[in-house]
This record gives structure tokens, sequence and C-alpha cells, in this order.
């Protein structure tokens, strides 16, 4: 089955959705309503509610329908099962984000980079870091670290618009899982310097570090992401599966 059916379904629900035309607890349109409105197969409807089922936009009740468990944050919110952009994820939460690169150079992987960030020693790596803004306030401190022979022709512009874009739509590289740990740490005087905190007030921040690989097997990208805690959350959508050891 083509990908564009029932995905341009899934995104047309995921929008009607987080635009509150279902109300939250409310049941979907059923099955049949769906197929004769988007002019497509029952199995097509299927894998489009499947996936909101499992991004945790849905819940499917047998015998009754699919009901809509979705409810609007009013903060910016950051998916952690998922891999996004920072322009995606700004795009997904209706925000104005924008990007500044305060740091741009390459570099080579030493003992304590590779101790870091599992690039071997000796690997030529480009260093960023970008700063991101959400309706003009810095509230991301990112320090990326990228595998400079995957990334030919990076430049802080591209940093600054998309770089997700630029692999996907320029260099055709097929991004497909990342390795993550979640801590929180305390603020250093970098994060002070750019994420306008008060010490005083927060002395702890949230983050995300990742390890990022594409289809080739090969890790392309580290990154260690520093959020402000008075405005950021994390959502994941985790699903219980049998144990095999259950009777």
């Amino acid at each position: 089955m083509p990908k564009s059916k029932y995905h341009a379904i899934y995104r047309d629900l995921k929008q009607k959705i987080e635009a509150e035309d279902f109300p939250y607890q409310s049941l979907l349109p059923s099955e049949n309503t769906l197929i004769l409105t988007y002019n497509c197969s029952r199995n097509t409807i299927r894998r489009a509610v499947g996936e909101l089922v499992r991004d945790g936009y849905v819940q499917t009740l047998q015998g009754k329908g699919v009901r809509n468990i979705f409810r609007p944050v009013e903060q910016t919110s950051y998916t952690i099962g998922g891999i996004e952009s920072f322009r995606e994820a700004s795009s997904r939460t209706h925000r104005r984000g924008t990007t500044k690169v305060v740091c741009f150079m390459e570099l080579t992987a030493d003992a304590k980079i590779e101790k870091r960030t599992g690039f071997s020693a000796g690997t030529d790596l480009y260093y960023l870091q970008r700063l991101h803004y959400i309706d003009g306030k810095p509230l991301i401190l990112n320090h990326n670290y990228f595998l400079k022979s995957a990334i030919p022709g990076l430049t802080p512009a591209i940093a600054e618009n998309s770089i997700y874009d630029y692999l996907e739509n320029v260099l055709h590289m097929t991004i497909v899982n990342s390795k993550r740990v979640m801590t929180v740490e305390k603020i250093t005087q970098i994060d002070e310097k750019y994420l306008k905190m008060n010490v005083d007030d927060y002395n702890c921040l949230a983050v995300i570090s990742s390890q990022t690989f594409n289809s080739d097997g090969v890790m392309f990208e580290y990154t260690e992401s520093r959020h402000r805690p008075d405005y950021f959350r994390f959502q994941d959508n985790a699903v219980r599966r049998p144990s095999e050891n259950t009777i």
C-alpha cells in the first residue's frame, strides 16, 4: 500500500484532533464514515488510525470505536519516542521557533570527545553550539557533533535553518534511529549566559543526550540538548506488551 494515502489521512485526522474538532474523550467518526469521507479502503483507514494510536492521539475500544485521548498542553512539549527537528517540533506545537548558531567549528575527536560522544578518536567532526528560541525566548542550547564525512557542505546558514532538512532533502540521507539518555544536570556558566537563567531560581536543567544513526548504520550525530525546565516538558506514548513468560 502506498504510504502517501494512509499517511495523508493520518495527518488530516491528527490536525483535526489537535484543532479540537473532535472533543477530548469523544469518539471519532465510525470506520465506515471515514471510508466514505476519504474514499479509501478499510485497511487504509486502519493503518492511519494505527499511526494515531502509536503517537498517543487515540485509543481503540473494542465494539465502541476510536476515542480521542489527546489533550492540548500550554507548555511546549517535545516527544521522546520520535525523531523530529526543532523546526518540526515548533510547527507541531504552533510556536515561532528560530535558531542562532553561536559556535561553528571543525575539529578532530580526541579521547575525551570519544568518551563523551562515541565518535572514535581521530574522527573529523563539525562542532556546533546552537541556541533555539521559542517565541523570542532562548530556551534550548544544543551542543552538536556531526560526522564531517557524512554531511559535506554543512554551513552555519544551513544549521540555522534545518540540518535534518538538508540531510534528507539535499543529501538524501535516511535517518533511522536515535539512542537517548535523559538526565537532570546542574547549569553551567554557558547555560546561564545563553539561556538567561537565574541560578537562584533554577540550578538545574533537563538534558537529552542522543546518538543518531542513518540507514547505513553509521552514527552521524551526537547531540546534547539542554532545556530550560520552566518552559519545556517531554512526552511519550508508552504501550505495554505482554511478557513472553506471562501465562
